[in-house]
């Protein structure tokens, strides 16, 4: 005879029988899957650390499949969480132990480009790059662009309100998108947005962009296409103090030029990528900063000329100009890859997220300095300085549960340093499972209640993506806890209850 199976486990296979049994109508065989070896692939995103088997993944190759789980996931209470490609790095993807993984990687067409216009409406299973690989031959370009442009999807950009290298003039994913059109926990049909400038009514479309599947599951999305530039050239400069690097971010800025990119890299970044891709960098400075120009070649000669000037006057020790294509491409190669790059020198990382006023660039490199010491841990850092968007990389060995314990206790410290820095737990990641504790010391019950609100105006029954994003008033009481026992206050101002 079979052993009888332990209570948990007889109660998930009980759940997981119910929710085949639903989709199973609904979906063609090979798009539905349950067993482990299937469903292993899906059990985390780009953030690793945090793993969870889903129930059941479901994998619809149409719009009214699409429409048909959720409907039946919402008749029976099971939550949803919708993915794209799991690029993303704040655990936004996890799955739930006892719901189903909506994947929407099948959704990968462009519908429509209009170079008059200068719009694509693509499904959200689309790469970035592929829109701008798309709209090349018509001299367009989809602006953002995230570091993991070849790989992740325009539904993931959404959800996470992502940038890239050059936000700074163009914006990020919200200012470049002109309609969401998807469908509501229960499976009803849903538009914000809308073709023209202006849409009639509440103005929702930031309300959606950057709410991390919450809201509603995201199908199809219309995006505004810019020119691309006749010329762009990139700066790299160098310095020999990490102070001088980020006072020369606030000065080119205070100048009133608006680089195409303007990025920051320190030392131990910098020797991390020019061993991996030797883009040219120089390995004896203490930071980096690549600003870049386009726009027309008298345009790029000035805005050139005027950035350089700006550098040299704030301690620049050198200065390198792109000559040509080839050598600004190789100058952001490095930046484009710091991420792998650190996979290289590390068996793990933790990239963190998080936004501070410009001003405060040079005393949050110095305060991770410090944490390094304190935590028992190396950081390398890379951020896209001209909006204060800090990307450190926090590196450890997953294998040993004392790492990864500092690890996150060296994330949260940067987190709660950089909102009593005036800044915010996050820039283009997202909050996920990764930063619910740090959202406990950005916002208080009632501005967390709000939120809460938000959510079950669009899911009062909250099977969309559940747990992430919005912690609740225990799990902050929790937290704060947790840390005045082991000592761990790096800010008592900030609250915690």
């Amino acid at each position: 005879m079979n052993a009888p199976l332990e209570p948990a486990v007889a109660r998930r296979a009980e759940r997981q029988a119910q929710v085949v049994s639903a989709l199973k109508p609904v979906l063609p065989a090979h798009a539905l899957i349950w067993q482990p070896e299937d469903t292993t692939p899906y059990e985390c995103d780009g953030l690793t650390a945090y793993r969870q088997r889903p129930l059941v993944v479901a994998l619809p190759e149409t719009e009214a499949q699409v429409q048909a789980v959720l409907k039946a996931c919402h008749g029976i209470g099971v939550p949803v969480v919708a993915r794209g490609a799991g690029t993303g790095l704040s655990g936004g993807a996890l799955p739930h132990a006892d719901g189903v993984t909506l994947s929407l990687a099948r959704f990968n067409r462009i519908l429509k480009l209009d170079p008059v216009a200068r719009t694509a409406l693509v499904q959200c299973g689309v790469r970035n790059l592929a829109i701008s690989e798309a709209a090349a031959p018509h001299g367009l370009y989809y602006a953002p662009d995230p570091s993991s442009q070849i790989a992740c999807t325009i539904g993931g950009n959404v959800a996470e309100n992502s940038g890239g290298v050059h936000c700074l003039k163009y914006g990020l994913t919200l200012h470049n998108v002109l309609k969401v059109r998807g469908y509501t926990a229960d499976g009803e049909p849903l538009t914000i947005g809308g073709d023209a400038l202006d849409a009639p009514g509440l103005d929702l479309l930031p309300l959606v962009v950057g709410s991390e599947g919450m809201l509603a599951v995201a199908l199809e999305v219309t995006v505004k296409l810019v020119p691309r530039p006749q010329l762009a050239r990139c700066i790299m400069a160098s310095f020999d103090d990490v102070r001088r690097a980020g006072d020369a971010v606030a000065a080119v800025i205070a100048a009133g030029i608006i680089p195409a990119g303007l990025e920051m890299m320190d030392k131990p970044m910098t020797a991390a990528v020019e061993d991996f891709v030797h883009a040219g960098y120089d390995l004896t400075a203490e930071a980096i900063l690549l600003c870049e120009s386009d726009g027309t070649p008298e345009e790029v000669e000035e805005e050139i000329g005027r950035m350089s000037e700006v550098l040299r006057a704030a301690g620049a020790t050198a200065i390198a100009v792109s000559r040509d294509e080839a050598e600004r491409l190789r100058f952001w190669s490095g930046r484009k890859n710091a991420f792998p790059a650190s996979g290289r020198i590390s068996p793990d990382y933790m990239c963190m997220d998080s936004t501070i006023p410009r001003k405060r660039l040079a005393d949050i490199l110095l305060a991770i300095q410090e944490m390094e010491k304190k935590y028992g841990l190396r950081c390398a850092n890379v951020f896209h300085a001209g909006d204060g968007n800090l990307h450190p990389l926090i590196l450890f060995d997953a294998n040993d549960p004392d790492q990864l314990h500092r690890c996150e206790l060296f994330g949260a410290d940067i987190l709660e340093t950089s909102v009593a820095m005036g800044g915010t737990v996050t820039g283009e990641h997202g909050v996920g499972i990764e930063k619910l504790n740090s959202m406990c010391v950005q916002f208080s019950a009632e501005e967390r209640e709000q939120l809460f609100g938000v959510k079950r105006a669009f899911d009062p029954q909250g099977v969309l993506n559940p747990g992430k994003v919005i912690p609740t008033l225990q799990r902050c009481a929790e937290y704060g806890k947790m840390l005045v026992r082991g000592g761990q206050l790096a800010h008592p101002e900030l609250p915690r209850f």
